[in-house]
């Protein structure tokens, strides 16, 4: 991966929380605040011209939400990652904006410091979860969909048994090195079955992952198993 700084877009509407964003990130040497969109149509827009490497996704926006406005830089295959703010009480748009394609979400009032570091793991790659709350909120998603757990063994099907244990590890919100511990093997195994499970059930990071883990009802909700 390159040193140069990691270019960021800043999508909210409320202009006073981008100040403070600004202020907050502006102060890292290795973040490079590339643009602002005030909702969801200028944030794809300033996305598809700009290409920053994360952008920081609102929500709630006017003209177009952050669901939609993530979906749409997924679906155009920009080599962009959405990183989503939410707040407690928006359960549903957070789902939504998993399933759409988002690398992972912060709470609107996460530390400076957690902020700082999920734009880089989002940078590097990774997926920024918190675990707890994402059990919670897949959990009460995943309670509306009994119907379709006839799913899982078509899509399930072609991981191997390894793969489906990491996988309900994954859905617990572990590390791969916790994931290391808890099967007695090397992180390197683990990063392995990781790559292959992503591959073959065909998501782009362990978040979809973790999604799809409780929409096939292989994790049940409120269990983590």
């Amino acid at each position: 991966m390159s040193d140069r700084p990691i270019r960021l877009l800043l999508a909210d509407d409320q202009q006073l929380l981008r100040a403070g964003f600004k202020m907050v990130l502006g102060a890292e040497t290795d973040i490079d605040i590339v643009g602002e969109a005030g909702d969801g149509v200028e944030a794809f827009e300033l996305t598809r011209r700009l290409v920053p490497d994360v952008v920081l996704m609102d929500i709630r926006m006017p003209r177009r939400d952050g669901v939609a406005a993530t979906a749409d830089i997924v679906q155009a295959n920009l080599a962009t990652r959405v990183l989503v703010l939410t707040t407690f009480d928006l359960d549903e748009y957070v789902v939504g904006a998993l399933r759409a394609g988002a690398a992972g979400f912060l709470t609107k009032d996460a530390p400076a410091a957690d902020l700082v570091e999920a734009i880089r793991t989002v940078h590097r790659g990774g997926a920024v979860v918190a675990p707890h709350i994402l059990s919670t909120l897949l959990g009460r998603f995943a309670q509306h969909r009994g119907a379709d757990d006839d799913r899982s063994p078509k899509i399930l099907g072609s991981l191997t048994a390894r793969e489906k244990e990491v996988l309900m590890l994954l859905a617990k919100g572990l590390t791969n090195a916790e994931i290391a511990d808890s099967l007695t093997v090397g992180e390197t195994t683990v990063k392995t079955h990781v790559g292959h499970l992503l591959t073959k059930l065909g998501v782009r990071d362990r978040v979809q992952a973790v999604v799809l883990a409780y929409e096939t009802g292989l994790v049940k909700p409120g269990t983590g198993d």
